[in-house]
C-alpha cells in the first residue's frame, strides 16, 4: 500500500487542473493557502476569484489524520468505529461566470483506518459530475463519453455501475430532481486490490480535464444577459442545498473538525432563492428541468432529438 505515491499523484493533479483553469481563464490566477489541522495533517487550498471565465474556482488538496473515524465515514462500516484514520484527496468545484458554461465538480480520495495489531483497512472513492444551467445534449454526451473511456480499461460493467450510482447520489430528495446530468461516483472501492484501485483513481482524476475543458471552450463566449444570469443564480441554490444537506465530503470535513473555509470553498460566490419559480413552458429553462435533469443514457441520445 503505497500511500506516498497517492499523495504525489494528488498534488500533481491539483497543480495540473489549476494550470489548465488559469490558461483558459486568461485573467485570474489561483491563490494558495497552506493550512495545518490541530488534530493532525493539513492541506493546500487554491481559489481563483473573479476571472474572465470563472467567477470562482476552488481546488483543494488535503491529507488529514485523527484518532477516531467520524460518523460519516463509519455509517456504512460500523465495525471500523474507534479506529484511527488518515484521509487524503483532491476536491474541486468550478463555478463559471457565463450561465451557458456548466458548473463542474470532481473529487478523488483515499481512506485508511488503522488499529493496533490488525491490518489497515483502506478504500478509495470519487468521481466527477456536471451541473448545467442550460442544457446541451452534445455537452452531456461528451462528458459521459470521457467518463466511459476512463472506466473501460477496468471492465465493461464499471461505467454503467458508477454512472447509475452518480445519478442516485446527486439527487435532491427534497426537490425530487437531479443536481445535474451526472457522471461518475464510486466509494468504498477496495476489492480490486490497492494497485488496480489506484490505477482507476488515476484514470478518473486524469479524465476530468478531458471531460470539462472542451465544454468550457465551446460555451464560454456565448452571449448572455440578465435573464440567463438570474436563472443561473437561482439554480445555484440547488447546488448549495445538496452540498449542505447531503454531501458526504462536507459532512466528513465538518465532523472531523476540518478547516471550514476549505470545506465550504465549493459554494458559489453569489446565489439566490426565489419563491415558487416556474420556468415558462417551451423555454430553455424549462428544457433543463423537464429533459436534462432526468436520468437518461446519454450515450444513446441523438442530439437532434434533444430540446
Amino acid at each position: 500500500m503505497d500511500i506516498p505515491a497517492v499523495e504525489t499523484f494528488l498534488r500533481d493533479l491539483q497543480s495540473r487542473i489549476c494550470c489548465s483553469i488559469e490558461q483558459i481563464d486568461g485573467q485570474a490566477v489561483f491563490v494558495e493557502e497552506a493550512w495545518d489541522r490541530p488534530e493532525g495533517g493539513g492541506g493546500a487550498t487554491r481559489v481563483l476569484s473573479e476571472g474572465a471565465v470563472f467567477e470562482k474556482a476552488g481546488v483543494n488538496f488535503s491529507h488529514v489524520m485523527g484518532d477516531n473515524l467520524p460518523g460519516s465515514a463509519t455509517a456504512g462500516r460500523p465495525q471500523l468505529a474507534g479506529r484511527s484514520f488518515q484521509a487524503m484527496g483532491v476536491s474541486l468545484v468550478i463555478h463559471p461566470k457565463n450561465p451557458y458554461v456548466p458548473t463542474s465538480h470532481a473529487n478523488i480520495r483515499l481512506f485508511v483506518a488503522e488499529k493496533a495489531g490488525e491490518a489497515p483497512v483502506w478504500w478509495m472513492g470519487g468521481g466527477f459530475d456536471l451541473t448545467p444551467y442550460y442544457g446541451y445534449a452534445e455537452d452531456a454526451i461528451h462528458w459521459h463519453q470521457v467518463a466511459k473511456g476512463a472506466c473501460d480499461p477496468f471492465g465493461e460493467e464499471v461505467y454503467p455501475k458508477y454512472k447509475a450510482w452518480c445519478d442516485e447520489y446527486f439527487f435532491l430528495k427534497h426537490r425530487g430532481e437531479s443536481r445535474g446530468v451526472g457522471g461518475l461516483f464510486f466509494d468504498d472501492l477496495n476489492e480490486w486490490g490497492f494497485d488496480k484501485t489506484f490505477d482507476f483513481l488515476q484514470s478518473v482524476g486524469n479524465a476530468y480535464l478531458d471531460a470539462y475543458m472542451p465544454i468550457v471552450e465551446r460555451r464560454k463566449d456565448q452571449p448572455w444577459g440578465e435573464r440567463e444570469r438570474q436563472w443561473q443564480l437561482y439554480r445555484r441554490g440547488r447546488y448549495v442545498e445538496f452540498n449542505l444537506v447531503y454531501d458526504r465530503g462536507t459532512l466528513f470535513g465538518l465532523q472531523s473538525n476540518g478547516r471550514t473555509e476549505s470545506i465550504l470553498m465549493s459554494l458559489p460566490p453569489l446565489v439566490r432563492w426565489d419563491y415558487g419559480v416556474t420556468a415558462q413552458s417551451g423555454s430553455p429553462e424549462a428544457a433543463l428541468t423537464e429533459y436534462y435533469l432526468e436520468h437518461r443514457d446519454w450515450l444513446s441520445v441523438d442530439p437532434a432529438d434533444a430540446p
